[in-house]
């Protein structure tokens, strides 16, 4: 049984070696293809130059042949005089050669500079948008470190692939083809004794380097890991020093930091290794094929050619220059090994990254300006403070208009994370236009994962979920979050002014609705106390400011937004006290009219609900009023009077 479940297990790993192989193989096909679609003109012109180059570096060759087979026809004749002009027209022709290679060597350098930032430009572009497309789930399952990777290590790995590795590879490629063909016309003994040579390091190529590819793929993931790590607890600084976790932060770092080295120095150790094989093997090749041509000369073997001429030393001469200069080029493809296949492991990142799945939406139900006409909603162009639901109907190609106005519920809702571990089960609620509904309930009972389920941050395993009567998987995801202003416990400020961190929440906003808002959610006492007022500079998370301003901006951005839905998630439980009474001034305010659905832990916060759900492991348990609740003395009342207890 355990020789079957190891042979088991090595068949698994033969299958996925095999996929990642094939997968490997279509990345240049892929890669080249993206590039030809963004320079459909620039690329075959930059590629024309480089094999123009690459041919031109190998026909002195050629030249070289013809003026020592003049030389020694003139030795033998005893006529010189007739070589000179000769010997002068062959290396006038050369030297043209040479200035038109070296024009054609400026331009495809020039164009491949462009070619190479515009294209990391343009994939940078496609990825970032295709990132804005993903699912919440991507970013709750993927570390953040190793998603920048992407952006930092990949980009730069692809960057000198096609800066650097690949003209190199295909200027050895064309030089490569382009001697092997002048050695074919001149002498077939001579070339098949260079084949033999090539077939060796081909072999030893192929092993050797094959080898090091898989390692550098390895090595690429694990440095993500590494950055993600590294970023992870650069985030989380203060809380390592808290609770002086310094040395297993430092133990943990060693460990990822050790693969990587591992990983890091197998490849290296390859492909550093392939390089002085591959040049001494060139080195023995070129003294044999100086000791075959000696032996066929001094023999009087007939030349078998495609050019006819006699072998002698005018053939031979040339051969050993051009032995060293294919030798020379096979081992340049070697030195760059570990560019490219640095550079695939970089693309297939890249390319994993764009292929996943986009966050889906099949939504038709669109959130539209609206204007009362005789009774009747009309959809118009200008902001009128009354907003409606576009629903086109597929069956008679009819349109109605549903007013916005906030009443949302939820039919026997399940749902879970992952398959086979349910979160939530049979969850039925309602909250009319202007009802405030609270979610209490231990850490875990799945409060928050009811408001993620609104949003459609994650869709449902089965029931329904109505926004003012509309299925909302019919409804489109942007409108249906424009209809949802969500502030939560943890505050994400980017960088930039206060006013622009406001103004975030709808981007259209004037100065005078950025700072209505703030008043309203009672930030505005602060933010005027700050050096340069609303034009104070945010970095770094507002790093600047402390927990409760923070919040304090964040409930300001959604109250900016003005959504007739409103949730509130733990929004105050990084305030104060003093503070608390400050932002629950404003958000009374900003509540008002509005259905609101609050998540708190502080159980005073919750007491004037219309409506206290009591969570428990995913159901529903209770379901009242403050008074109610107390009354029934169930879950609520225990939880309510044991925070008293506490305070």
């Amino acid at each position: 049984m355990r020789s079957t479940g190891k042979s088991t297990s090595l068949r698994i790993r033969q299958v996925i070696r095999m996929r990642n192989r094939k997968k490997r193989k279509n990345i240049v096909p892929r890669l080249l293809k993206t590039m030809r679609e963004f320079y459909p003109v620039m690329l075959p012109v930059t590629v024309m130059c480089i094999i123009f180059n690459a041919v031109v570096s190998s026909v002195p060759s050629v030249f070289m042949q013809n003026i020592i087979a003049i030389v020694e026809g003139s030795w033998q004749s005893g006529d010189w005089e007739a070589s000179g002009p000769l010997i002068l027209k062959f290396a006038a022709i050369l030297a043209s050669f040479y200035i038109l290679s070296l024009a054609a060597g400026i331009l495809y350098q020039q164009m491949m500079a462009v070619i190479t930032q515009g294209t990391l430009k343009k994939l940078r572009v496609r990825m970032f948008g295709g990132m804005q497309r993903l699912p919440v789930k991507y970013f709750d399952t993927n570390n953040h470190g190793d998603i920048m990777s992407y952006y930092t290590n990949d980009i730069d790995a692809l960057r000198q692939m096609i800066s650097q590795s690949f003209p190199q590879l295909l200027i050895s490629a064309v030089t490569v083809v382009t001697i092997f063909c002048i050695m074919v016309y001149y002498c077939l003994w001579l070339t098949l004794v260079v084949l033999v040579g090539v077939s060796v390091m081909y072999i030893i190529t192929k092993t050797v380097g094959g080898r090091s590819a898989s390692y550098f793929f390895h090595q690429q993931n694990a440095l993500g890991k590494v950055e993600g790590f590294a970023e992870e607890i650069m985030n989380g600084q203060k809380v390592v020093k808290v609770f002086c976790h310094e040395e297993e932060s430092e133990e943990e770092f060693k460990k990822l930091n050790e693969i990587l080295f591992e990983e890091s120095e197998r490849a290296n150790k390859y492909a550093n290794t392939l390089g002085p094989i591959l040049n001494n093997i060139g080195n023995v090749l070129y003294v044999v094929v100086a000791v075959s041509g000696g032996i066929l000369l001094l023999a009087g073997v007939p030349n078998v050619s495609v050019s006819g001429l006699a072998l002698s030393i005018s053939i031979a001469v040339p051969f050993l220059n051009m032995t060293k200069q294919f030798a020379g080029n096979i081992n340049q493809v070697s030195h760059q090994i570990n560019a490219v296949v640095i550079g695939l492991a970089g693309a297939e990142r890249i390319f994993d990254l764009m292929d996943e799945e986009p966050e889906h939406d099949d939504g038709y139900v669109t959130l539209v300006n609206a204007r009362e006409e005789n009774g009747e909603l009309k959809e118009c162009e200008e902001r009128t403070g009354v907003w409606a639901w576009k629903h086109p109907h597929q069956a008679d190609g009819s349109v109605t208009y549903t007013r916005m106005s906030g009443d949302v519920r939820l039919f026997h809702v399940d749902f879970e994370y992952e398959p086979g571990k349910p979160v939530l089960h049979d969850i039925s609620l309602y909250a009319e236009p202007g009802q405030k509904v609270a979610f209490v309930g231990a850490t875990g009972a799945g409060k928050t994962t009811v408001t993620n389920l609104l949003n459609r941050f994650y869709d449902i395993a089965d029931g329904k979920i109505r926004y003012d009567g509309i299925n909302i998987n019919k409804i489109r995801k942007g409108d249906l979050r424009r209809a949802l202003g969500i502030v939560l416990q943890d505050t994400n400020l980017f960088t930039g002014t206060v006013m622009e961190n406001i103004r975030y929440g709808k981007l259209d906003a004037d100065d005078e609705e950025c700072i209505a808002a703030a008043r309203l959610a009672g930030a505005d006492d602060f933010i005027t106390r700050l050096p340069e007022g609303y034009q104070t500079r945010l970095t770094g998370n507002g790093a600047n400011l402390s927990q409760g301003q923070r919040q304090l901006l964040s409930i300001a951005r959604a109250a900016v937004a003005d959504p007739p839905v409103m949730i509130l998630d733990e929004a105050t439980s990084s305030i104060d006290t003093r503070t608390e009474a400050i932002v629950q001034r404003g958000m009374d305010a900003l509540m008002k009219g509005r259905t609101v659905f609050v998540i708190a832990h502080r159980l005073s916060t919750v007491k004037n609900s219309d409506v206290i759900l009591v969570l428990d492991h995913g159901r529903v348990i209770e379901r009242g009023s403050h008074d109610d609740l107390i009354a029934a003395r169930g879950s609520y009342y225990q939880l309510y009077t044991g925070a008293f207890e506490l305070e």
